[in-house]
């Protein structure tokens, strides 16, 4: 089985329960945001199957002036089934980037753009690396499992090699020719 919305949302329920909005902005924001994208429209039908299939539990916590908030939680024979998804070897990681088609491709944009692009991803990264710090700093390391600390430690690592990388070529990439773009 390969990882997909369930598993994912499954894994997030591992370590807590969550509404639907909650799982989402976990995972467009928080630790799961570098594992796979999901959208509303594949986790709240995920969760709702999941939930008829006996793997996740249901309840209504009430809001003040809201509607109930629909909090969900792992059984133990959604642990079982997370288990089995996660005994099969991973795919090859997918690394996608606008940017680096950009620079695949500077010789289409103009010297500014291209400066702004760089400067860009720059910023990117650096606050990428300070959220990671950030999290590093109001964690409790001897409370965290080793995997989050291996996770966190692998995303700082990727992370400053590529702005090592982006820092050490700046100057050759900011001195491009003029090209028929501009």
């Amino acid at each position: 089985m390969a990882m997909n919305v369930r598993t994912l949302c499954l894994g997030v329920l591992s370590f807590k329960e969550a509404s639907g909005y909650e799982l989402k902005k976990e995972i467009e924001e928080g630790m799961y945001s570098h594992f796979i994208d999901a959208s509303f429209g594949s986790i709240y039908p995920a969760l709702t199957q999941m939930n008829a299939e006996g793997l996740l539990t249901l309840r209504s916590e009430e809001q003040s002036g809201r509607p109930d908030k629909k909090v969900y939680a792992i059984t133990d024979q959604g642990r079982a089934v997370l288990a089995k998804s996660l005994a099969v070897l991973p795919a090859s990681n997918k690394f996608k980037s606008e940017f680096l088609f950009e620079m695949l491709l500077q010789h289409f944009v103009s010297k500014e753009h291209l400066d702004l692009a760089i400067d860009k991803h720059h910023t990117d990264l650096s606050e990428d690396l300070a959220k990671i710090a950030q999290k590093q700093l109001h964690q409790d390391k001897s409370k965290c499992d080793a995997g989050s600390l291996f996770v966190m430690g692998y995303g700082e690592s990727v992370l400053r090699a590529a702005l090592n990388y982006l820092e050490a070529q700046c100057p050759r990439l900011k001195k491009v020719k003029l090209t028929a773009a501009e």
